[in-house]
């Protein structure tokens, strides 16, 4: 130990600049890596990419790693080591740098194929496939890489990968058309499940299942018929679309009224708006959630319910009246559960921030109670074609009813339309669709749009 330290004692030069130098690139990658991610969140907020969050979680450490690695190659190459150590220990760097950008490129990848596998709506087996495909072209891209830092020739290699290529492909000359009219036809969606198709040499009948090699159908005589997909994209085919359902019970379009009651009731301060809520009926918070909406039904939704502006604009509690803004109603079932996080946030908030302050007179907050007035109309619809003209004409008063209402005052914890789609149509792919729009980011008005797009997107 005392020999230990004799040395440092004669040679600290020796071992102070290598770290001093380490931890000025450390220090500089923490610096580069702030404004790197700073200047990646405007750019994303400019170009709305949404491939953003997958190259930032994938290289937020990362990046870290790389200087930290940087910094101990520059402090090995100015350290008292010999030549031969300097070579070995910076061969071994970079080959565990080539290991970790080959990692968060496949991990980039990996995301971006999945991310777009799901807006296209691809079978699992095609993302599956790509993404095998992108991982083994980067590990052999890196493993090439490494043997070439280390000095090994990496010519054999490129040969025998080729000649396994050629193989490959001999042994599946007849299988690789097929996938490769699979994918074709998969991206383009020209034809899906459930269309009718008839081909040019004869074969006719309904799709029941596409995978990568092959098309069945089931012709009207009830024979299943399986065509090769390489011979598919070769036919020319005549498609007539999905069939319409008719709907075991048709759907009928109802509108609705409302009317505005003062309960006479008003708070002055937080401790009595929550009182005051607790004996609240669901009519009085489903008035103050969704007053903007019944009063201006061409604007966008307001994003903030009347309690959080209140709060924030007339006792000025900006920090309370945030939280109530930020509370998610497209995420609750019901106006009972809306009313009962509204209460626990304000007593949340009351248990650990006691606030006195008071309302100016004639600035209470006064609770509205909404009354609705339910009509029906004489639209009705037998199947999604009939229901996707119906929507265009009726009011969006109808619209409010079928969406809003029906999904929290009325408890059905969706909408009208998607509830009719699934039961009557059994067509729960599109219901589900239907039913993860969120209204609240919607003018009524595009929000009939939104759901007619959804429609005939799922029968294009």
């Amino acid at each position: 130990m005392t020999q230990w330290l004799e040395w440092l004692s004669d040679n600290w030069t020796i071992v102070l600049v290598p770290f001093l130098v380490f931890a000025s690139i450390y220090v500089i990658g923490l610096w580069i890596r702030i404004l790197l991610f700073r200047y990646l969140g405007g750019w994303h907020s400019w170009t709305k990419w949404r491939g953003h969050q997958a190259v930032a979680n994938s290289t937020r450490r990362p990046i870290l790693d790389w200087f930290i690695l940087l910094g101990a190659y520059i402090a090995v190459q100015v350290s008292a080591l010999s030549a031969v150590y300097k070579l070995l220990a910076g061969l071994i760097i970079s080959s565990l740098f080539i290991i970790s950008l080959a990692w968060v490129v496949a991990n980039i990848s990996d995301k971006l194929i999945r991310l777009y596998s799901d807006d296209e709506n691809a079978s699992k087996q095609p993302t599956r496939i790509g993404v095998n495909v992108s991982r083994a072209i980067i590990g052999i891209i890196a493993a090439l890489g490494i043997l070439s830092v280390w000095g090994v020739p990496v010519s054999p290699f490129l040969l025998i990968i080729v000649v396994i290529l050629l193989v490959i492909g001999l042994a599946l000359r007849d299988t690789i058309p097929n996938y490769i009219s699979g994918l074709q036809m998969s991206s383009g969606k020209q034809i899906k499940v459930g269309d009718f198709i008839k081909l040019d040499s004869g074969e006719a009948g309904q799709i029941t299942a596409i995978n990568w090699q092959n098309t069945q159908i089931k012709s009207l005589q009830g024979e299943d018929i399986i065509i090769p997909n390489s011979k598919l994209a070769r036919a020319t085919l005549v498609n007539y679309g999905r069939p319409l359902k008719k709907a075991t019970d048709p759907f009928h379009f109802y509108t609705r009224l409302h009317l505005r009651e003062l309960t006479g009731l008003k708070a002055g301060n937080l401790t009595e708006l929550v009182t005051i809520l607790k004996d609240m009926p669901d009519a009085v918070v489903y008035y103050h959630v969704h007053h903007f909406l019944e009063e201006h039904l061409f604007l966008a939704p307001e994003p903030a319910n009347d309690f959080a502006l209140w709060i924030s604009n007339t006792l000025g509690n900006d920090i309370l009246g945030e939280r109530l803004a930020s509370i998610d109603t497209f995420t609750l079932p019901n106006i009972s559960a809306v009313k009962t996080r509204l209460i626990d946030t304000i007593e949340d908030y009351l248990r650990n921030n006691p606030d006195s302050r008071k309302a100016p007179e004639e600035e209470e907050f006064h609770f509205v109670r909404s009354i609705s007035f339910i009509l029906p109309t004489p639209y009705v619809a037998h199947d999604l074609g009939e229901f996707v003209e119906v929507l265009r004409k009726v009011t969006i008063d109808s619209i409010y009813f079928h969406i809003y209402e029906a999904r929290l005052r009325l408890q059905k914890g969706t909408n009208d339309f998607s509830i009719w789609i699934s039961d009557s149509l059994g067509e729960k792919e599109l219901a589900d669709r239907i039913s993860n729009i969120d209204p609240y980011v919607y003018t009524l008005e595009n929000l009939r749009s939104r759901i007619i797009e959804q429609v005939e997107a799922y029968f294009r």
